[in-house]
């Protein structure tokens, strides 16, 4: 049983206060996912600028700046907690690649113009503290609170997943397939670094992306291709996805007004959003995605 939660806002109304939102969804989904958390906020793009969200383990911020400054010159350093956001106007195959065979001892969470993601084990409610969530503004963004069934308690277990720019994933279920997708996806190109079902699955979602598929014909597709049960919500700089599998076996519901769209695993996280009382709710139908 884990917790997930996204919130699309239709206006600029409460930008500056979705992190604020955003912060009291996890908190109240915290029953359902104590070992871990995790979100991704996206902001308006800077289209000369790229943002890496990394883990630096067992890295200080001034040691990780020390080493990343050996190989890229231009570069701008925000530290939240154990994480730092790394901003530079370089390329992601050139970044990646530092990061990957220079700088191993850090963890990869996220990139891209418009992502910032963050994770780590522990009380959600304490995750969301240590990143200071209330304090961040943007135009939507995703959550996710973890029980842990078939990996690890560890942060590289945790969601959001982010297999390529600006795309993320949270998911509410078990896959049955993973080990034979990963496979096939490793074949293809696919890197991962966990052993999560949840992973593979961002990981089929960015294949299929790359090869020119729509995110909501993937997720149509996922239906066939992904055997379990699932719910899925997707994120990309334009907005998120939401899909439940034809079972639907695992809860969602969702609460529209003219300012917002919230989406969560149970009502009552969403009941200090702004006139959610007068919103339109209603529980999203098997096998349908939607999207916004």
């Amino acid at each position: 049983m884990c917790g997930i939660v996204g919130i699309y806002l239709k206006t600029k109304k409460y930008e500056k206060d979705l992190g604020k939102f955003l912060s009291g969804m996890l908190d109240g989904m915290a029953s359902r996912g104590p070992d871990s958390a995790g979100f991704a906020i996206y902001t308006k793009q800077n289209k000369n600028k790229f943002k890496y969200s990394i883990c630096l383990n067992q890295l200080t911020d001034k040691e990780f700046k020390k080493k990343i400054s050996k190989f890229l010159k231009k570069i701008t350093l925000k530290t939240f907690s154990d994480h730092v956001v790394l901003e530079t106007d370089e390329k992601p195959k050139k970044v990646l690649e530092i990061l990957d065979t220079k700088l191993k001892e850090v963890s990869l969470v996220g990139y891209g113009k418009s992502i910032n993601i963050f994770k780590q084990t522990g009380n959600p409610k304490d995750v969301v503290r240590k990143f200071k969530l209330s304090s961040f503004s943007g135009t939507h963004a995703i959550g996710h609170t973890r029980m842990a069934t078939e990996s690890a308690i560890t942060t590289q277990g945790s969601h959001p997943y982010s297999t390529s720019e600006d795309e993320c994933l949270v998911h509410n279920g078990s896959l049955s397939n993973h080990n034979n997708i990963r496979r096939s996806l490793k074949k293809e190109g696919q890197k991962f670094n966990s052993e999560n079902d949840t992973e593979v699955a961002a990981g089929y979602i960015s294949n299929q992306i790359s090869k020119g598929e729509s995110l909501e014909k993937t997720l149509k597709n996922s239906l066939k291709d992904l055997d379990g049960f699932y719910t899925f919500i997707a994120g990309t700089k334009d907005g998120f996805a939401l899909l439940r599998d034809e079972i639907a076996c695992k809860p969602a519901v969702v609460a529209e007004t003219k300012d917002y769209v919230a989406v969560a695993s149970e009502f009552q996280c969403m009941a200090h959003l702004p006139n959610v009382n007068t919103a339109k709710i209603f529980e999203p139908k098997p096998g349908i995605v939607y999207h916004w």
